[in-house]
C-alpha cells in the first residue's frame, strides 16, 4: 500500500497484527501473536520481560521485519513495514528514555516532526515557535518552546515527545513504560493527556509493568507470555490477581513475601546528618540487623540524596554515620564500602551495571581484592565468585561470561545486587530495587530481600511504590524537604498516613 496518512474508518481497527511470528538465531520471540487497536482506545500490552512485547512493537514500527503474519493499518494491509512507512502511516512510539536532541530547543525538536526535510529552505523561526507552543498547549504542557531539551525534566521531555508525535499527525501512539521515572502527580498529569488524546480518536498502545496503572488507564488488556498471546480482556471486572496469573502462568502466593524476622541490634545509625550540596538536613534514623526500613516520600524529598550521602557520593557537612556502634568516615564510596555499606542505585543502566561487561566482571567490580593476586585479576576466582551468586540469586544467564546487556531487566538488577553482596555488607541500601522489572522478577527480588534480612543484614529500601513500601518494610520512614517527617511501624503504616506525612498534612 502507499505510505500516506489514512482516513481511518470508525468501523475498523486503526491497527491489526495477525499471527505475527519472529525468530532470532533459532529462538522464537513471537509465536503467532495477534493484536488490534481501535480509535479512541487505550489497549494495554503486558507480560514479563522476554514475553515478546518489545519485539511486537519493533514489528509494528518497522524496526524489524516479521517472519510471517500480516499488519494492517486502517483496514489496509502493509506489504513491507519500515520505520519511514510507519511514520508516514501515523504511528509514533514514545519510549522510557525520550529520543530528543538535548542541545537543541524544544521548538527545534518538534520541528523535525512538522517540517519537510528539504536540503535548502528558509526557516520561519516565528512560525516554528508558534507551532511548538500550540502543540505543547494541546497536551497540557506549560513549557517554553525556546528552552533547551537538556534543561527539561524527564516528565517534560515525555510531554515534548507526545507533542512531537501529535505534530506528525500520529493516530497510533505507542507508550513504552512512560511512567517509570514519574512521580504520582506527574503520572496523573500524563493520564489527563491520554484522556485528551482518546477524545481526539487517537489509539494508544500502553506498555507498563505497573498493573495498577494498566487497570486504571486501559480499555482492553492483552497478555503475552513466552512470545504468544495468552488472552485479551476488557478492563471491566479484570482483577490484578488474574493478570498476574496470566502473565506468569502460575499462581503467586505473594508478591511481597514478608515474614517476621528476629530484629537485632542497631546496625546503621544516622545522627543529625546534613549535606548542603545534597539538600539533606538534620536526618536522624536507625536500621537494625534483620530489619527492612522503607524510605518513602515524594520525588524531590531527598531520599536518593540521603542514600548518596551515606555512601559518600556527596559530602557530609555535619552529623555522624554510625555502624555497629562505631562512627565511620564516609567521605568516599570506597570508604563506605570498606566500612561495610553497599548501595544499589536507582539508575540500573547508568550506575548499577556496566552493560558491555560480562556478568563475572560486573559481580567482582566492588571487591577486586577478592579476585586478585599480585595486583592481577585471577579469572578463575572471578568466575567462581560470579557463579556462586548466579546460583544463589537464580540469575538467568547462559554463562557468567555473557554480557550483562543480553540479560532481562530483572536479571540485570540481580547482577547489580550480587556486586554488593560480594563485599559481605553489614548494611545494604536499595534505591528503587524493582523499578522497571516485571512482576515475576519483582517477586523474586522481594524474596531475596527477605532472605537477606533473615541472614541479619540491615536493609534501607527506597521506593516510590507504596504497595512495595507497605509490603516489605518493618518500619517506614517518610522524607519531606530533605529531612525525616516521621517514622511509622509496619502495623501503623497505611498509604493515607504515608502520603499525609509526605505532603506535610
Amino acid at each position: 500500500m502507499t505510505a500516506t496518512p489514512l482516513d481511518f474508518a470508525r468501523d475498523r481497527p486503526l491497527l491489526a497484527a495477525n499471527l505475527i511470528t519472529k525468530s532470532y538465531a533459532g529462538v522464537r520471540a513471537l509465536s503467532g501473536v495477534s493484536f488490534d487497536l481501535h480509535a479512541g482506545e487505550v489497549h494495554a500490552l503486558v507480560g514479563e520481560n522476554g514475553a515478546g512485547k518489545s519485539t511486537l512493537i519493533k514489528v509494528m514500527t518497522g524496526a524489524v521485519a516479521a517472519d510471517s503474519g500480516t499488519l494492517s493499518i486502517g483496514g489496509q494491509p502493509v506489504a513491507v513495514m519500515t520505520p519511514a512507512t510507519s511514520r508516514a502511516l501515523g504511528i509514533a512510539a514514545i519510549y522510557q528514555q525520550p529520543a530528543l536532541f538535548p542541545h537543541l530547543t524544544v521548538a527545534e525538536n518538534i520541528a523535525f516532526a512538522l517540517e519537510p526535510g528539504a536540503v535548502v529552505r528558509r526557516i520561519d523561526w516565528a512560525r516554528r515557535r508558534r507551532d511548538a507552543h500550540e502543540l505543547l498547549q494541546r497536551v497540557g504542557a506549560d513549557i517554553d518552546a525556546n528552552r533547551l531539551v537538556d534543561t527539561l525534566s524527564m516528565p517534560e521531555q515525555q510531554l515534548v515527545e507526545i507533542a512531537k508525535a501529535i505534530g506528525s499527525n500520529a493516530r497510533i501512539l505507542i507508550m513504552d513504560e512512560p511512567t517509570a521515572s514519574l512521580s504520582e502527580r506527574e503520572v496523573a498529569r500524563l493520564f489527563e493527556v491520554i484522556a485528551r488524546l482518546k477524545s481526539e480518536q487517537v489509539g494508544i498502545i500502553y506498555i507498563s509493568h505497573r498493573l495498577e496503572e494498566i487497570l486504571a488507564v486501559g480499555d482492553r488488556v492483552t497478555v503475552l507470555r513466552d512470545g504468544a498471546t495468552v488472552a485479551t480482556h476488557a478492563r471491566e471486572g479484570l482483577q490484578r490477581s488474574t493478570l498476574i496469573n496470566l502473565m506468569i502462568g502460575r499462581e503467586l502466593s505473594a508478591i511481597f513475601p514478608k515474614r517476621a524476622v528476629p530484629i537485632g541490634d542497631i546496625a546503621l545509625e544516622l545522627r543529625r546528618v546534613s549535606s548542603r550540596s545534597a539538600g539533606v538536613r538534620d536526618v536522624s534514623l536507625n536500621v537494625r540487623s534483620g530489619e527492612i526500613v522503607g524510605l518513602a516520600g515524594l520525588v524531590g524529598s531527598g531520599r536518593t540524596e540521603l542514600a548518596q550521602t551515606i555512601f559518600g557520593l556527596v559530602p557530609l557537612d555535619s552529623g555522624e554515620v554510625v555502624l555497629n556502634g562505631r562512627g565511620v568516615d564516609v567521605r568516599s564510596p570506597s570508604a563506605a564500602i570498606n566500612a561495610g555499606i553497599g548501595y544499589l542505585p536507582e539508575d540500573r543502566k547508568q550506575h548499577g551495571v556496566v552493560p558491555e561487561m560480562a556478568v563475572d566482571e560486573n559481580v567482582s567490580l566492588a571487591n577486586l581484592n577478592a579476585v586478585s593476586r599480585a595486583g592481577l585479576i585471577d579469572r578463575d576466582r572471578e568466575r567462581t565468585l560470579a557463579q556462586r551468586y548466579v546460583d544463589q540469586l537464580r540469575i538467568k544467564t547462559s554463562s557468567v561470561a555473557s554480557d550483562v546487556e543480553s540479560l532481562s531487566g530483572g536479571n540485570q538488577q540481580k547482577v547489580a545486587l550480587a556486586r554488593w553482596l560480594a563485599i559481605s555488607p553489614k548494611v545494604l541500601i536499595l534505591d528503587e530495587p524493582t523499578q522497571g522489572v516485571d512482576v515475576g522478577s519483582k517477586s523474586e527480588i522481594h524474596a531475596l530481600m527477605q532472605e537477606l534480612a533473615e541472614r541479619g543484614l540491615a536493609v534501607l529500601m527506597i521506593s516510590s511504590e507504596l504497595p512495595e513500601i507497605l509490603g516489605m518494610s518493618d518500619r517506614v520512614a517518610v522524607m519531606r524537604g530533605g529531612t525525616i517527617a516521621g517514622v511509622l511501624s509496619r502495623e501503623d503504616a497505611t498509604q493515607e498516613r504515608i502520603l499525609a506525612m509526605a505532603l506535610g498534612h
